[in-house]
């Protein structure tokens, strides 16, 4: 007897519930560091860039928040000392977001753990050749997304 082909949406509901489920875990120990997930956001976006600033526009775009939510959080952020806003010299119009020396040291120390805590969740359940086949695979759903 042949099982019935796996629907899309069955293959989305499980990813959907395992991101949801390994986010939650993820959010709580980022308390434990400092400072939520979504600041790490703009702190990994910010430092994967070769002088470790950004435009704020690219910024919105890069993020996984709102536009609004990106400024106020930016804001937040240069309250606490980890970034710095700047006119942009080549548009005057825009802002220009960038790493403090205390931002990256947060950045890194937060960086540190959630390493860790991904390897706990996903490294140590999947395969290496089993990591390699959902990287894959996200990569295309992503590209695929953008029709």
């Amino acid at each position: 007897m042949s099982s019935s082909p796996i629907q899309p949406t069955d293959a989305w509901e499980a990813l959907f519930r395992a991101q949801v489920s390994i986010m939650r875990d993820l959010r709580r120990e980022f308390v434990d560091v400092g400072m939520s997930m979504n600041e790490y956001d703009v702190l990994f976006n910010i430092y994967r860039e070769p002088r470790r600033a950004v435009r704020l526009r690219d910024l919105n775009s890069a993020v996984l928040i709102t536009q609004s939510s990106v400024s106020r959080l930016v804001d937040r952020l240069v309250q606490r000392g980890f970034v710095e806003k700047r006119e942009d010299e080549l548009d005057a119009r825009g802002t220009i977001v960038s790493l403090t020396p205390e931002g990256e040291d947060a950045f890194r120390r937060a960086g540190r753990v959630h390493a860790r805590n991904i390897h706990e969740r996903v490294g140590r359940v999947l395969s290496q050749d089993e990591l390699a086949t959902l990287t894959d695979l996200c990569n295309r759903l992503r590209k695929g997304s953008h029709r």
